[in-house]
Protein backbone atom coordinates (compact mmCIF):
# COMPACT_ATOMS: atom_id res chain seq x y z
CA UNK A 1 0.00 0.00 0.00
CA UNK A 2 1.46 3.43 -0.86
CA UNK A 3 2.27 5.82 1.97
CA UNK A 4 -0.71 8.02 2.82
CA UNK A 5 -0.59 11.75 2.31
CA UNK A 6 0.12 13.85 5.38
CA UNK A 7 -3.50 15.02 5.35
CA UNK A 8 -4.85 11.43 5.25
CA UNK A 9 -2.52 10.38 8.07
CA UNK A 10 -3.50 13.46 10.04
CA UNK A 11 -7.19 12.61 9.70
CA UNK A 12 -6.57 9.05 10.91
CA UNK A 13 -4.68 10.33 13.94
CA UNK A 14 -7.44 12.83 14.68
CA UNK A 15 -10.08 10.12 14.33
CA UNK A 16 -8.18 7.82 16.70
CA UNK A 17 -7.77 10.70 19.15
CA UNK A 18 -11.50 11.48 19.02
CA UNK A 19 -12.38 7.80 19.51
CA UNK A 20 -10.11 7.75 22.57
CA UNK A 21 -11.81 10.96 23.80
CA UNK A 22 -8.52 12.75 24.29
CA UNK A 23 -7.86 16.43 23.79
CA UNK A 24 -4.68 17.35 21.98
CA UNK A 25 -3.16 18.42 25.29
CA UNK A 26 -4.10 15.10 26.91
CA UNK A 27 -2.58 13.24 23.97
CA UNK A 28 0.56 15.33 24.36
CA UNK A 29 0.81 14.39 28.03
CA UNK A 30 0.39 10.69 27.28
CA UNK A 31 2.72 10.57 24.30
CA UNK A 32 5.40 13.10 25.18
CA UNK A 33 4.86 14.80 21.82
CA UNK A 34 4.40 18.56 21.99
CA UNK A 35 0.88 19.97 21.50
CA UNK A 36 2.12 22.12 18.60
CA UNK A 37 3.53 19.05 16.81
CA UNK A 38 0.26 17.14 17.39
CA UNK A 39 -1.68 20.06 15.91
CA UNK A 40 0.56 20.25 12.85
CA UNK A 41 0.37 16.48 12.28
CA UNK A 42 -3.39 16.41 12.83
CA UNK A 43 -3.94 19.30 10.44
CA UNK A 44 -1.80 17.60 7.77
CA UNK A 45 0.86 20.31 7.81
CA UNK A 46 3.65 18.06 9.07
CA UNK A 47 4.57 14.42 8.51
CA UNK A 48 5.52 12.75 11.80
CA UNK A 49 8.88 11.08 12.22
CA UNK A 50 8.94 7.38 12.99
CA UNK A 51 9.55 8.17 16.68
CA UNK A 52 6.64 10.62 16.85
CA UNK A 53 4.33 8.20 15.04
CA UNK A 54 5.25 5.38 17.43
CA UNK A 55 4.68 7.60 20.46
CA UNK A 56 1.27 8.75 19.19
CA UNK A 57 0.22 5.20 18.29
CA UNK A 58 1.17 3.89 21.74
CA UNK A 59 -0.73 6.70 23.45
CA UNK A 60 -3.78 6.03 21.28
CA UNK A 61 -3.75 2.28 21.89
CA UNK A 62 -3.03 1.38 18.28
CA UNK A 63 -0.02 0.73 16.05
CA UNK A 64 1.91 2.86 13.56
CA UNK A 65 0.81 0.44 10.84
CA UNK A 66 -2.89 1.03 11.56
CA UNK A 67 -2.37 4.78 11.52
CA UNK A 68 -0.48 4.55 8.23
CA UNK A 69 -2.71 1.99 6.49
CA UNK A 70 -6.04 2.64 8.17
CA UNK A 71 -7.95 0.21 10.38
CA UNK A 72 -7.53 -3.47 9.59
CA UNK A 73 -9.91 -5.62 7.63
CA UNK A 74 -13.01 -6.98 9.22
CA UNK A 75 -12.89 -10.57 10.39
CA UNK A 76 -15.33 -11.71 7.72
CA UNK A 77 -14.97 -15.31 6.49
CA UNK A 78 -14.82 -13.82 3.01
CA UNK A 79 -11.11 -13.20 3.41
CA UNK A 80 -10.49 -16.88 4.13
CA UNK A 81 -12.28 -17.86 0.91
CA UNK A 82 -10.39 -15.49 -1.41
CA UNK A 83 -7.30 -17.72 -2.03
CA UNK A 84 -9.50 -20.51 -3.39
CA UNK A 85 -11.22 -18.05 -5.72
CA UNK A 86 -7.83 -16.81 -6.91
CA UNK A 87 -6.69 -20.38 -7.54
CA UNK A 88 -9.75 -21.26 -9.60
CA UNK A 89 -9.61 -18.29 -11.97
CA UNK A 90 -5.85 -18.55 -12.53
CA UNK A 91 -6.42 -21.39 -15.06
CA UNK A 92 -9.83 -20.36 -16.37
CA UNK A 93 -8.93 -21.28 -19.95
CA UNK A 94 -7.22 -24.54 -18.97
CA UNK A 95 -9.82 -26.30 -16.82
CA UNK A 96 -9.14 -29.79 -15.54
CA UNK A 97 -11.41 -32.61 -16.69
CA UNK A 98 -14.41 -33.20 -14.53
CA UNK A 99 -18.17 -33.58 -14.44
CA UNK A 100 -20.54 -30.94 -15.78
CA UNK A 101 -24.18 -31.01 -14.75
CA UNK A 102 -26.98 -30.10 -17.19
CA UNK A 103 -26.97 -26.35 -17.78
CA UNK A 104 -30.49 -25.99 -16.39
CA UNK A 105 -29.26 -27.22 -13.00
CA UNK A 106 -26.20 -24.98 -13.13
CA UNK A 107 -28.50 -22.07 -13.98
CA UNK A 108 -30.34 -22.56 -10.68
CA UNK A 109 -27.06 -22.20 -8.77
CA UNK A 110 -26.10 -19.12 -10.78
CA UNK A 111 -29.48 -17.56 -9.97
CA UNK A 112 -28.94 -18.34 -6.28
CA UNK A 113 -25.54 -16.67 -6.48
CA UNK A 114 -27.04 -13.58 -8.06
CA UNK A 115 -29.59 -13.39 -5.24
CA UNK A 116 -26.81 -13.75 -2.66
CA UNK A 117 -25.01 -10.84 -4.34
CA UNK A 118 -27.94 -8.44 -4.48
CA UNK A 119 -28.99 -9.39 -0.94
CA UNK A 120 -25.39 -8.79 0.28
CA UNK A 121 -24.81 -12.37 1.41
CA UNK A 122 -21.11 -12.17 0.61
CA UNK A 123 -19.84 -14.88 2.95
CA UNK A 124 -22.01 -17.60 1.40
CA UNK A 125 -21.23 -16.30 -2.07
CA UNK A 126 -17.47 -16.31 -1.46
CA UNK A 127 -17.55 -19.87 -0.17
CA UNK A 128 -19.68 -21.27 -2.99
CA UNK A 129 -18.37 -19.35 -6.02
CA UNK A 130 -15.10 -21.24 -6.64
CA UNK A 131 -16.72 -24.63 -7.20
CA UNK A 132 -19.42 -23.14 -9.42
CA UNK A 133 -16.90 -21.21 -11.50
CA UNK A 134 -14.73 -24.30 -11.91
CA UNK A 135 -17.70 -26.23 -13.29
CA UNK A 136 -18.65 -23.38 -15.63
CA UNK A 137 -15.11 -23.11 -16.98
CA UNK A 138 -15.36 -26.80 -17.87
CA UNK A 139 -18.80 -26.29 -19.43
CA UNK A 140 -17.55 -23.52 -21.71
CA UNK A 141 -14.52 -25.61 -22.66
CA UNK A 142 -16.46 -28.83 -23.36
CA UNK A 143 -19.51 -27.52 -25.24
CA UNK A 144 -19.97 -25.92 -28.63
CA UNK A 145 -22.59 -23.91 -30.48
CA UNK A 146 -25.68 -22.74 -28.60
CA UNK A 147 -24.71 -24.83 -25.58
CA UNK A 148 -21.41 -23.03 -25.29
CA UNK A 149 -23.12 -19.64 -25.60
CA UNK A 150 -25.52 -20.51 -22.79
CA UNK A 151 -22.65 -21.80 -20.62
CA UNK A 152 -20.75 -18.57 -21.28
CA UNK A 153 -23.81 -16.51 -20.34
CA UNK A 154 -24.10 -18.35 -17.05
CA UNK A 155 -20.36 -17.98 -16.48
CA UNK A 156 -20.54 -14.20 -17.00
CA UNK A 157 -23.28 -13.91 -14.38
CA UNK A 158 -21.43 -16.16 -11.92
CA UNK A 159 -18.22 -14.20 -12.40
CA UNK A 160 -20.13 -10.98 -11.77
CA UNK A 161 -21.31 -12.32 -8.44
CA UNK A 162 -17.78 -13.36 -7.48
CA UNK A 163 -16.51 -9.93 -8.51
CA UNK A 164 -18.88 -8.27 -6.04
CA UNK A 165 -17.15 -10.16 -3.24
CA UNK A 166 -13.67 -9.19 -4.43
CA UNK A 167 -14.48 -5.55 -5.11
CA UNK A 168 -16.39 -4.83 -1.92
CA UNK A 169 -13.76 -6.48 0.26
CA UNK A 170 -10.86 -4.53 -1.19
CA UNK A 171 -9.30 -7.11 -3.54
CA UNK A 172 -9.08 -4.66 -6.42
CA UNK A 173 -6.56 -6.58 -8.56
CA UNK A 174 -8.66 -9.72 -8.28
CA UNK A 175 -11.77 -7.70 -9.10
CA UNK A 176 -10.14 -6.31 -12.25
CA UNK A 177 -9.30 -9.86 -13.39
CA UNK A 178 -12.86 -10.99 -12.76
CA UNK A 179 -14.24 -8.05 -14.73
CA UNK A 180 -12.08 -9.04 -17.70
CA UNK A 181 -13.31 -12.63 -17.32
CA UNK A 182 -16.90 -11.40 -17.43
CA UNK A 183 -16.17 -9.47 -20.62
CA UNK A 184 -14.50 -12.57 -22.12
CA UNK A 185 -17.50 -14.75 -21.29
CA UNK A 186 -19.96 -12.15 -22.60
CA UNK A 187 -18.06 -12.13 -25.89
CA UNK A 188 -18.44 -15.90 -26.25
CA UNK A 189 -22.14 -15.63 -25.37
CA UNK A 190 -22.54 -13.06 -28.17
CA UNK A 191 -25.28 -11.33 -26.18
CA UNK A 192 -25.53 -7.50 -26.52
CA UNK A 193 -27.41 -7.05 -23.24
CA UNK A 194 -24.83 -9.12 -21.36
CA UNK A 195 -22.00 -7.19 -23.05
CA UNK A 196 -23.63 -3.98 -21.81
CA UNK A 197 -23.83 -5.46 -18.30
CA UNK A 198 -20.10 -6.22 -18.41
CA UNK A 199 -19.43 -2.58 -19.37
CA UNK A 200 -21.57 -1.50 -16.42
CA UNK A 201 -19.53 -3.69 -14.06
CA UNK A 202 -16.22 -2.64 -15.63
CA UNK A 203 -16.81 0.90 -14.34
CA UNK A 204 -15.85 -0.44 -10.89
CA UNK A 205 -12.28 -0.73 -12.15
CA UNK A 206 -12.26 2.91 -13.19
CA UNK A 207 -13.83 4.01 -9.91
CA UNK A 208 -11.18 2.09 -7.95
CA UNK A 209 -8.34 3.59 -10.01
CA UNK A 210 -9.94 7.06 -9.90
CA UNK A 211 -9.86 7.12 -13.68
CA UNK A 212 -13.29 8.63 -14.14
CA UNK A 213 -12.79 10.25 -17.55
CA UNK A 214 -11.82 7.03 -19.40
CA UNK A 215 -14.47 5.19 -17.43
CA UNK A 216 -17.15 7.58 -18.61
CA UNK A 217 -15.86 7.22 -22.17
CA UNK A 218 -16.15 3.45 -21.86
CA UNK A 219 -19.77 3.71 -20.74
CA UNK A 220 -20.64 6.05 -23.59
CA UNK A 221 -18.93 3.74 -26.06
CA UNK A 222 -20.96 0.84 -24.67
CA UNK A 223 -24.17 2.85 -25.20
CA UNK A 224 -23.14 3.63 -28.78
CA UNK A 225 -22.45 -0.06 -29.51
CA UNK A 226 -25.83 -1.23 -28.29
CA UNK A 227 -28.51 -2.19 -30.79
CA UNK A 228 -31.83 -0.37 -30.70
CA UNK A 229 -33.75 -1.07 -27.44
CA UNK A 230 -36.35 -3.29 -29.09
CA UNK A 231 -36.69 -5.67 -26.13
CA UNK A 232 -37.15 -5.18 -22.41
CA UNK A 233 -33.67 -6.59 -21.69
CA UNK A 234 -31.99 -4.23 -24.15
CA UNK A 235 -33.98 -1.26 -22.84
CA UNK A 236 -32.98 -2.10 -19.26
CA UNK A 237 -29.34 -2.57 -20.28
CA UNK A 238 -29.24 0.87 -21.89
CA UNK A 239 -30.94 2.42 -18.85
CA UNK A 240 -28.36 0.85 -16.53
CA UNK A 241 -25.48 2.26 -18.57
CA UNK A 242 -26.99 5.75 -18.47
CA UNK A 243 -27.59 5.49 -14.70
CA UNK A 244 -23.97 4.55 -14.08
CA UNK A 245 -22.74 7.24 -16.49
CA UNK A 246 -24.81 9.81 -14.59
CA UNK A 247 -23.09 8.84 -11.32
CA UNK A 248 -19.64 8.94 -12.96
CA UNK A 249 -20.29 12.36 -14.49
CA UNK A 250 -21.60 13.57 -11.13
CA UNK A 251 -18.43 12.42 -9.38
CA UNK A 252 -16.49 14.40 -11.99
CA UNK A 253 -18.71 17.41 -11.14
CA UNK A 254 -19.94 17.57 -14.73
CA UNK A 255 -23.47 18.64 -13.88
CA UNK A 256 -24.82 19.01 -17.41
CA UNK A 257 -23.55 15.59 -18.48
CA UNK A 258 -24.81 13.96 -15.30
CA UNK A 259 -28.30 15.37 -15.78
CA UNK A 260 -28.35 14.44 -19.46
CA UNK A 261 -27.53 10.82 -18.65
CA UNK A 262 -30.11 10.85 -15.87
CA UNK A 263 -32.79 12.06 -18.30
CA UNK A 264 -31.84 9.33 -20.78
CA UNK A 265 -31.99 6.76 -17.98
CA UNK A 266 -35.41 8.04 -16.88
CA UNK A 267 -36.85 7.73 -20.39
CA UNK A 268 -35.64 4.12 -20.64
CA UNK A 269 -36.27 2.98 -17.06
CA UNK A 270 -39.86 4.15 -17.32
CA UNK A 271 -40.43 1.55 -20.03
CA UNK A 272 -39.43 -1.51 -18.02
CA UNK A 273 -40.64 -3.34 -14.93
CA UNK A 274 -38.51 -2.95 -11.80
CA UNK A 275 -36.52 -6.17 -11.53
CA UNK A 276 -33.09 -7.71 -12.14
CA UNK A 277 -31.82 -7.72 -15.72
CA UNK A 278 -28.58 -9.70 -16.13
CA UNK A 279 -27.90 -9.05 -12.46
CA UNK A 280 -28.65 -5.31 -12.44
CA UNK A 281 -31.73 -3.86 -10.78
CA UNK A 282 -33.40 -1.50 -13.26
CA UNK A 283 -36.73 0.27 -13.21
CA UNK A 284 -38.43 3.38 -11.82
CA UNK A 285 -37.39 2.71 -8.21
CA UNK A 286 -33.75 2.11 -9.12
CA UNK A 287 -33.85 5.37 -11.05
CA UNK A 288 -34.96 7.26 -7.92
CA UNK A 289 -32.04 5.77 -6.00
CA UNK A 290 -29.65 6.95 -8.70
CA UNK A 291 -31.14 10.45 -8.58
CA UNK A 292 -29.98 10.65 -4.98
CA UNK A 293 -26.55 9.24 -5.87
CA UNK A 294 -26.06 11.87 -8.57
CA UNK A 295 -27.09 14.67 -6.21
CA UNK A 296 -24.56 13.44 -3.64
CA UNK A 297 -21.76 13.20 -6.20
CA UNK A 298 -22.47 16.68 -7.60
CA UNK A 299 -22.59 18.12 -4.09
CA UNK A 300 -24.70 21.14 -5.04
CA UNK A 301 -26.70 22.35 -2.04
CA UNK A 302 -29.99 22.90 -3.88
CA UNK A 303 -29.91 19.35 -5.28
CA UNK A 304 -28.96 17.93 -1.89
CA UNK A 305 -31.79 19.80 -0.17
CA UNK A 306 -34.26 18.52 -2.75
CA UNK A 307 -32.98 14.96 -2.48
CA UNK A 308 -33.14 14.92 1.33
CA UNK A 309 -36.63 16.41 1.24
CA UNK A 310 -37.69 13.74 -1.26
CA UNK A 311 -36.54 11.09 1.23
CA UNK A 312 -39.31 12.21 3.60
CA UNK A 313 -41.88 11.34 0.92
CA UNK A 314 -40.37 8.23 -0.66
CA UNK A 315 -38.41 5.21 0.51
CA UNK A 316 -37.09 2.22 -1.44
CA UNK A 317 -39.76 -0.49 -1.47
CA UNK A 318 -38.96 -3.70 0.37
CA UNK A 319 -39.08 -5.78 -2.79
CA UNK A 320 -35.91 -4.09 -4.06
CA UNK A 321 -32.64 -5.98 -3.48
CA UNK A 322 -31.12 -5.32 -0.05
CA UNK A 323 -27.86 -4.05 -1.52
CA UNK A 324 -29.65 -1.38 -3.55
CA UNK A 325 -31.87 -0.31 -0.64
CA UNK A 326 -28.93 -0.06 1.74
CA UNK A 327 -26.99 1.98 -0.81
CA UNK A 328 -29.86 4.46 -0.89
CA UNK A 329 -29.55 5.04 2.87
CA UNK A 330 -25.76 5.25 2.63
CA UNK A 331 -26.12 7.99 0.03
CA UNK A 332 -28.84 9.67 2.08
CA UNK A 333 -26.40 9.75 4.99
CA UNK A 334 -23.73 11.26 2.77
CA UNK A 335 -26.19 13.94 1.63
CA UNK A 336 -27.13 14.72 5.22
CA UNK A 337 -23.46 15.00 6.17
CA UNK A 338 -22.86 17.45 3.34
CA UNK A 339 -25.77 19.51 4.65
CA UNK A 340 -24.32 19.53 8.17
CA UNK A 341 -26.76 17.04 9.72
CA UNK A 342 -24.54 14.35 11.25
CA UNK A 343 -27.21 13.01 13.62
CA UNK A 344 -29.59 12.41 10.73
CA UNK A 345 -26.73 10.83 8.79
CA UNK A 346 -26.08 8.42 11.66
CA UNK A 347 -29.75 7.40 11.61
CA UNK A 348 -29.54 6.72 7.88
CA UNK A 349 -26.44 4.55 8.28
CA UNK A 350 -28.11 2.57 11.04
CA UNK A 351 -31.05 1.88 8.70
CA UNK A 352 -28.59 0.82 5.98
CA UNK A 353 -26.90 -1.57 8.42
CA UNK A 354 -30.23 -3.09 9.40
CA UNK A 355 -31.02 -3.78 5.73
CA UNK A 356 -27.65 -5.18 4.59
CA UNK A 357 -24.99 -5.39 7.32
CA UNK A 358 -22.35 -7.12 5.19
CA UNK A 359 -22.68 -4.45 2.52
CA UNK A 360 -22.43 -1.53 4.96
CA UNK A 361 -19.53 -2.97 6.93
CA UNK A 362 -17.31 -3.26 3.88
CA UNK A 363 -18.30 0.06 2.25
CA UNK A 364 -15.42 2.54 1.99
CA UNK A 365 -17.67 5.61 1.91
CA UNK A 366 -19.40 4.43 5.09
CA UNK A 367 -16.07 4.18 6.86
CA UNK A 368 -15.08 7.67 5.71
CA UNK A 369 -18.39 9.16 6.89
CA UNK A 370 -18.19 7.40 10.23
CA UNK A 371 -14.63 8.60 10.80
CA UNK A 372 -15.82 12.15 10.15
CA UNK A 373 -18.72 11.70 12.57
CA UNK A 374 -16.36 10.44 15.27
CA UNK A 375 -14.19 13.52 14.86
CA UNK A 376 -17.19 15.87 14.88
CA UNK A 377 -18.59 14.34 18.06
CA UNK A 378 -15.16 13.95 19.70
CA UNK A 379 -16.03 10.32 20.28
CA UNK A 380 -18.81 11.20 22.72
CA UNK A 381 -21.72 9.81 20.70
CA UNK A 382 -21.77 6.20 21.87
CA UNK A 383 -24.02 5.13 19.00
CA UNK A 384 -21.72 6.60 16.34
CA UNK A 385 -18.61 5.27 18.06
CA UNK A 386 -20.04 1.75 18.29
CA UNK A 387 -21.04 1.83 14.63
CA UNK A 388 -17.59 3.13 13.63
CA UNK A 389 -15.84 0.38 15.57
CA UNK A 390 -18.13 -2.27 14.09
CA UNK A 391 -17.30 -1.04 10.56
CA UNK A 392 -13.58 -0.77 11.35
CA UNK A 393 -13.67 2.98 10.71
CA UNK A 394 -11.58 3.47 13.87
Amino acid sequence: MPAPSTSALGLRIETARAAARLSRRELAERSGVSPSMIQKVGDGRRAPSDQVLQALATALGTTPEELLDGPGRTDSRVHHAIPELQRVIAAYDLPEDGPVRPLARIADDVADGTQDRVQSQYVRLAEQSPMLLEELFRAVDQTRGCGQQEAARLLALAVRSADAVAYKHGYRDLSARLVELMRWAAGIADDPALTAASAYVRMETFFAARQLAPGLRSLRAAVDRMPAPTTERLTAAAAALHMRAAVAAGRMRQADDARTHLREAAALAGQVRERLYDGTAVGPDSLEIHRLSVAVELGEEADLQEAVAAATRWAPPRNLPAERRSHYYIDLGRAQMQLGRPQHAAESLLVARQIAPQHVREHGQVRAELATMVRLTSGRDERVLALARWAKAV
